[in-house]
């Protein structure tokens, strides 16, 4: 087989990320060859079952990529695009990468969208990094309204990119515990993924613990400082019957269940992810 086959090549990169201890060498190796080519994965397969070979400009820019992927930046950074249900969004430095967990917490927020008695139900999403959820949301649930907020100005800067020309969504730069005053009583949804990474619990993972913006992870001693401004925040957002929709770690259901009941939340209730991970807990306001 040539040197220069994108089979070979493709093996070659996926034996140095496995080596570099990447958790899905093979996969970001043909991802990595598609990113080169500009073709998909499943096209990228079918050119290493012909036999196809590659250029040489092709072959060293994927050397350069995977040598940025083998000291663990992200691949999304790489890439500039992440995955999230039916969307393909634009990432980088300065936001939080959409994880695949994600897009089952927020099918909790478009149910209950899609089931409200509202013409145009009003969703709001609190720290909505790439504006992965409130994109969604706009996009699957049409004649909702949507609302985002975001702190850090660079990932509300990938947010503006991502949300541009959607006209069911309305992004602002602002602090979570003071967004959409004028929303107040009227929402039928506030959904939010906080950051809720414990300060002393440093993520294993190096393109977490080094790529992703310290602002998106932490979240205080026990990682529900943010949590608690959201149980106060939606509290004055939402309308009575309206739901709350918190993604978490897995360890956390019942420390979070237990603050919104205190706080006077009614139904609480912590859902698994489809890895079996509690990961998503929901609450109705009185």
């Amino acid at each position: 087989m040539p040197e220069n086959s994108l089979a070979a090549l493709v093996r070659a990169a996926a034996q140095r990320l496995a080596d570099a201890g990447v958790p899905d060498p093979l996969v970001d190796a043909e991802l990595l060859a598609g990113h080169v080519l500009g073709r998909r994965r499943g096209e990228v397969q079918a050119a290493i079952v012909r036999g196809d070979s590659v250029g040489e400009d092709d072959a060293a820019a994927l050397d350069i990529l995977v040598a940025r992927r083998s000291g663990r930046e992200p691949l999304q950074h790489i890439t500039g695009t992440a995955p999230f249900r039916h969307l393909e969004l634009a990432v980088g430095p300065g936001v939080f990468v959409p994880r695949p967990e994600t897009e089952t917490v927020v099918q909790y927020a478009i149910d209950a969208l899609l089931n409200a008695p509202e013409p145009a139900p009003i969703g709001v999403d609190l720290g909505t990094g790439s504006g992965a959820i409130a994109l969604a949301m706009a996009t699957e649930v049409p004649h909702a309204r949507i609302f985002a907020a975001e702190l850090s100005p660079d990932a509300h800067a990938w947010a503006s990119r991502n949300t541009a020309g959607v006209e069911n969504l309305t992004l602002v730069l602002s602090d979570l515990g003071e967004a959409f005053p004028e929303l107040d009583g009227t929402a039928s949804v506030v959904i939010s993924n906080p950051p809720y990474v414990p300060d002393a619990a440093i993520p294993r993972d190096p393109e977490v613990r080094l790529f992703d913006p310290a602002l998106a992870l932490y979240g205080g001693e026990d990682g529900l400082d943010i949590v608690r401004v959201l149980s106060t925040r939606a509290l004055r957002l939402l309308r009575s019957g309206g739901l709350l929709v918190i993604e978490h770690g897995e360890l956390q259901g019942a420390s979070i269940r237990e603050l919104l009941a205190e706080d006077g939340w009614r139904a609480a209730a912590t859902h698994r992810d489809l890895t079996l991970r509690d990961r998503t807990t929901t609450a109705l306001r009185p």
